[in-house]
């Protein structure tokens, strides 16, 4: 498995647009795009080569609602781009590290993504995100 970057820290939160002031208002930063991944809405905000990326539910019974209900806003994951997110999900099985599904998934942007699971790596969730050709 290639490594190529810290892509981004994700970070869950209540409401994106308040929480991206604290970046745009606050900080000379700047959100530069927005995507829907099923019920979450995701904002990107560019820090040299890696993103911060605020990610919220669209519903009150969403994933990331339920989430930030529980632990509160604050940083949620950690993703590294991978050149071959099918390779690196082969490379992960075959050393038996769980991952909270079996294949990668559509994430952001025509990205593919799959979750280490957080017990594994000793309480952070880890990402590994392809991106498509030319992103």
């Amino acid at each position: 498995m290639k490594i190529k970057r810290l892509a981004h820290i994700g970070v869950a939160v209540k409401d994106l647009d308040d929480v991206a002031k604290v970046y745009t208002d606050m900080l000379p930063l700047e959100m530069t795009s927005t995507d829907m991944v099923g019920e979450l809405q995701t904002g990107f905000i560019p820090v040299g080569e890696t993103n911060v990326e605020l990610v919220m539910s669209t519903t009150p019974d969403g994933i990331m609602s339920k989430y930030v209900e529980k632990r509160g806003e604050g940083i949620h994951h950690l993703a590294f781009e991978v050149e071959d997110i099918d390779q690196a999900v082969a490379e992960l099985k075959d050393k038996g590290v769980p991952l909270t599904s079996d294949e990668a998934k559509p994430g952001a942007h025509g990205s593919k993504v799959v979750f280490l699971h957080p017990k594994a790596t000793h309480g952070v969730l880890i990402e590994l995100v392809e991106y498509p050709e030319g992103h």
